[in-house]
């Protein structure tokens, strides 16, 4: 028998170990999503995330013994059994859902969804046992109670249903055809199985990109076998990843020279900032390098018209404000009132509280100048993974599926010491109900999270420094 080169015969043990080490992250996360809610044990939950992410970090480090030609397939194979995982259980940590579900419905029946809140009148019609539970249904506190005067209890999964729904047009659209290619009795099932294709979507679109550019295929796990994925895209089937898998076909456009491509990724852009608006942090690091006007326009102008022709439809189908509940929900969540809840928590560590929004406005558009003035217009996820990242730690969301958007562009760019972000979202997230103490959880948190990152970039341009 022939003896295999040492470089197979290297790649042979780093396969087998890398597999069994995505073996054991698909069978944890199973565990996960079957474990409970953060409303019956949140600690233990946080317990189950954090071995989630612990072989997560070290399955990516075994992949590194893997020959980048032959790691698609595995990466390919590992998307595919970490993502389905989410499939186990219905919502574990979110209700979002159950407000996309319902908003496909109101289109269904012809009503647009930002004319009645889900508790309006004009709405009683579309109510189902499944969205509107009554009597010994009602139980849990991801359940809100309905007022009725029938000596029955009556309450809906639905979070807020007293308010209009915050979805943009893209959005909606994805609720509406979810809603049209349902079998009755579904309920769930479709968004979570949506959340499957979207997500593997992007792992494929990113394995493309990164062939067709000639760079590491394995940077395509970051996201693939990331936890977040089967957690808070597929169990939780967070819209937010529509507007994730259109903001990266964007930018691989943007990184063309060519300005039919560049204006066709400014186009995907909009469509993903008309699905969550979270995507417009990518337009800086689409603008990266760039110093003709028409090179700018030829991204910026595709991506304002059509976020703001995607919401005419609307507008002429509608009685009400297209905005919804947008504005109440900047007001609920404190980003207008830097002094209530975990808000931009690391700079008021140092700042008064009234400044601390003014200083964020100063550094993100500093860090966006810098990054469209100095930035590698061949590779624009990188400004993106820039002006997205310390948004982040600056803003410090109290969401973790926010940051699915980073994760994307971190594995586009290849700086995995973002991937901090996330795993500080989930903390404050899920431990926040049962620790009650949200500035000082976020502080520690994503103060972490801001160390790792400089700690990184210190390491990384002392490594570029030698090789000059």
């Amino acid at each position: 028998m022939t003896a295999l080169p040492p470089r197979t015969a290297l790649a042979t043990p780093a396969l087998a170990t890398t597999a069994l080490l995505l073996a054991a992250l698909t069978t944890v996360l199973a565990l996960t999503v079957l474990y409970g809610s953060y409303f019956s044990d949140p600690v233990g939950l946080f317990g189950w995330y954090a071995v989630c992410w612990a072989l997560f970090a070290v399955a990516l480090l075994a992949l590194r013994r893997v020959p980048p030609r032959r790691a698609a397939w595995l990466i390919a194979a590992g998307a595919v059994a970490v993502t389905v995982t989410g499939l186990l259980g219905p919502p574990r940590t979110s209700t979002d859902a159950y407000r996309y579900a319902w908003d496909g419905r109101v289109q269904a029946a012809g009503v647009s969804p930002y004319d009645h809140p889900p508790l309006g009148p004009a709405l009683v019609r579309l109510r189902d046992p499944w969205l509107f539970p009554t009597g010994a249904a009602c139980q849990g506190p991801d359940l809100a109670r309905i007022p009725a005067t029938d000596g029955v209890r009556h309450c809906t999964r639905i979070n807020r249903p007293a308010v209009h729904t915050i979805y943009p047009p893209v959005a909606q659209a994805y609720f509406l055809a979810v809603d049209r290619l349902s079998p009755a009795g579904a309920r769930h099932k479709p968004l979570q199985s949506g959340a499957v294709l979207l997500s593997l979507g992007v792992t494929g679109l990113l394995l493309v990109i990164l062939r067709r550019r000639g760079e590491d295929l394995r940077k395509a796990a970051y996201w693939a076998w990331c936890p977040a994925v089967p957690l808070e895209v597929v169990n939780n089937a967070h819209v937010d990843v529509l507007g994730v898998l259109l903001a990266v076909a964007g930018l691989g456009l943007v990184a063309s020279r060519a300005l039919p491509r560049r204006a066709a990724g400014g186009v995907l852009i909009g469509a993903a900032i008309a699905t969550k608006l979270m995507p417009a942090v990518v337009l800086p690091g689409a603008l990266s390098g760039v110093r003709r006007v028409r090179d700018a326009a030829a991204v910026l102008l595709p991506a304002a018209a059509f976020t703001l022709l995607s919401y005419v439809p609307y507008v002429l189908l509608s009685r009400g404000s297209v905005f919804g509940y947008l504005g109440g929900y900047v007001d609920e969540e404190g980003y207008d009132d830097p002094s209530s809840g975990s808000r931009y928590s690391l700079l008021r560590l140092v700042l008064p509280d009234t400044w601390a929004f003014p200083v964020l406005l100063v550094i993100i558009a500093a860090v966006s100048l810098y990054v469209m003035w100095r930035g590698d217009p061949r590779r624009p996820w990188s400004g993106a993974l820039l002006v997205t990242g310390w948004s982040f730690l600056l803003l410090t969301p109290g969401y973790s599926w926010y940051a699915l958007l980073l994760i994307a562009l971190v594995a586009l760019d290849g700086r995995w010491e973002w991937l901090g972000i996330p795993l500080a979202g989930a903390a404050v997230y899920v431990l926040a109900p049962a620790l009650h103490f949200h500035p000082a959880l976020s502080n520690i948190a994503y103060g972490a999270a801001a160390v790792l990152v400089l700690v990184m970039s210190r390491v990384r341009r002392g490594a570029a420094a030698k090789t000059v």
